[in-house]
């Protein structure tokens, strides 16, 4: 027996100045089922997916749910038809407890102790275990997902839209979310998910639209390809294999040395110290559980937390107590993980963000003044050599897809040539072709002499770049292993774990 149809697009369009972000979109999502919404970065699915849960308003063509028009003015009339979304960034307030956050998002939540036996019932049902009464601040990335699930199975959602839902989870928690994802859908649920990690598309979807420069170019069973031809079939064709040849570790270029620093914030997580060494044309991968560490440990690699001058040296110069600007100058620079707000300004353009930090080292900036015509041939070099899905230079950082301005981010430092690069979650919600080109930019500069330090939650990234790896746990550095012959298992045990090791110098 045929399932009914939950959504349906049908010649759906929008545009938006200088870019078509969908044209002609067709496509239906059945009760029961987890369908995929499969596309590199700007090619739409930000946008479909917004228009269906009433963010945007399209141009052209006409959605139903239930067989019924849907054309939600806003998400509130959205929800009230019954979709709910999940968003890749989450929209909860650190100093609120569940209930609280869970309370902001009802439009008439019932009393508190009410609504904190729902949240334990539901809660239970799915096997998403929370507590209605922790602070959001207590929350491990996994856990704050538990939020923003229970917050829409609380609506009894007939549309669960998902966007890359397991970027920030560890290999347990992802499987934690496809059991309930599955006896979601067992239960009728449709649910539409976005995500660029094929393998969990190929093991847990049932069928896929793929999406390429805003149109639909192929609909598939994603069980039934590898996710090589699924690559291709987004990218419309082969994907580029990475290059790991011509490196080898010279000599040393950065030295951590028993760096502790206090949490910056009160949710922040103190540094307790940490020592590492890194050689030219290396690259030592760190990986952790959000929460663990990561974004100070950057911080204070590119000069935002300061630290006693010896603790931190670049070719044998301390540089612990110098800033962001001094350590760039001599070669040290990093890409934080956060790249809409920390690593770009969102009203800035793709130009003035280029000068936020090449403008010494390209020469950009000469006796306190702007050299505008540099400063844009640098950001079209940017866009040309990474290839930036953006009408040009002058655009604002805000309007790039994720994916794409993740790409500018990281290609504006890998072409300042630096001696040392340190990275947080360089290819974060960037899709397959975008990661390996990024990936192969890392590898390529390992192998002109530089260092790189790459931080992320992705093993697999993790697995396919560095050449040690060392996890972070609760602020401590374990000790080094060769990639080579690591296993998940043992990775899964050093991140747990790290605390208790040896935590020796690298």
């Amino acid at each position: 027996m045929t399932q009914p149809e939950v959504f349906r697009a049908e010649g759906v369009g929008k545009s938006y100045p200088g870019v078509r972000a969908n044209d002609d979109v067709s496509f239906a999502v059945l009760q029961g089922e987890i369908h995929a919404l499969l596309g590199e970065n700007g090619a739409g699915k930000s946008t479909l997916v917004k228009m269906i849960y009433g963010l945007v308003r399209p141009d052209q063509g006409r959605m139903l749910l239930n067989g019924k028009p849907h054309h939600p003015g806003d998400p509130r009339e959205a929800r009230a038809a019954g979709v709910a979304m999940v968003f890749q960034h989450f929209s909860l307030f650190d100093a609120l407890t569940v209930a609280e956050n869970i309370a902001l998002g009802m439009e008439n939540p019932p009393p508190r102790r009410a609504l904190s036996d729902q949240i334990a019932t539901v809660s239970q049902e799915f096997g998403l275990p929370l507590n209605p009464a922790r602070r959001i601040a207590t929350l491990s990335a996994g856990e704050r997902q538990r939020v923003e699930i229970i917050r829409c199975l609380l609506q009894d959602p007939k549309l669960l839209i998902m966007d890359e839902p397991t970027s920030v989870l560890t290999p347990q928690e992802a499987e934690l979310l496809f059991a309930t994802l599955r006896k979601l859908a067992d239960q009728g649920t449709a649910i539409l998910y976005i995500s660029h990690k094929l393998d969990e598309i190929r093991t847990h979807c049932d069928r896929a639209t793929i999406l390429r420069a805003g149109r639909v170019v192929d609909s598939c069973d994603p069980r039934a390809h590898s996710a090589r031809e699924l690559a291709a079939l987004m990218v419309g064709g082969e994907m580029r294999q990475i290059d790991r040849s011509g490196r080898r570790a010279g000599e040393v270029l950065l030295q951590v040395q028993d760096l502790s620093l206090p949490a910056p914030t009160a949710e922040g997580t103190a540094l307790k110290q940490i020592s590492l060494t890194l050689r030219a044309g290396e690259i030592l991968g760190i990986g952790g559980v959000a929460g663990n560490g990561q974004e100070e440990l950057l911080a204070a690699l590119s000069g935002e937390l300061r630290s006693p001058p010896q603790t931190v040296l670049l070719n044998g110069t301390q540089l612990g107590a110098a800033g962001p600007e001094q350590r760039r100058k001599a070669g040290l620079l990093a890409a934080p993980e956060d790249r809409l707000g920390h690593a770009a300004v969102p009203d800035f353009s793709l130009t003035e963000n280029t000068l936020l930090t090449a403008g010494s080292r390209k020469d950009l900036v000469r006796s306190g003044l702007i050299d505008h015509k540099a400063a844009t041939a640098y950001a079209r070099q940017v866009i040309d050599s990474f290839d930036v899905r953006t009408p040009g230079p002058g655009t604002a950082a805000r309007a790039l897809s994720g994916g794409n301005l993740q790409k500018f981010v990281i290609g504006r430092e890998v072409l300042q040539a630096p001696r040392v690069l340190a990275v947080n979650q360089p290819t974060w919600g960037v899709d397959a072709g975008a990661a390996a080109a990024v990936r192969q930019s890392l590898l390529d500069l390992a192998r002109d002499g530089a260092g790189v330090i790459v931080i992320s939650q992705d093993l697999d990234e993790l697995l396919e770049l560095s050449d040690r790896f060392c996890a972070l746990n609760e602020g401590r550095l374990s000790e080094p292993r060769p990639t080579e012959g690591l296993t998940l298992d043992e990775i899964g045990l050093m991140l747990g774990g790290a605390h208790g090791m040896e935590v020796a110098s690298i």
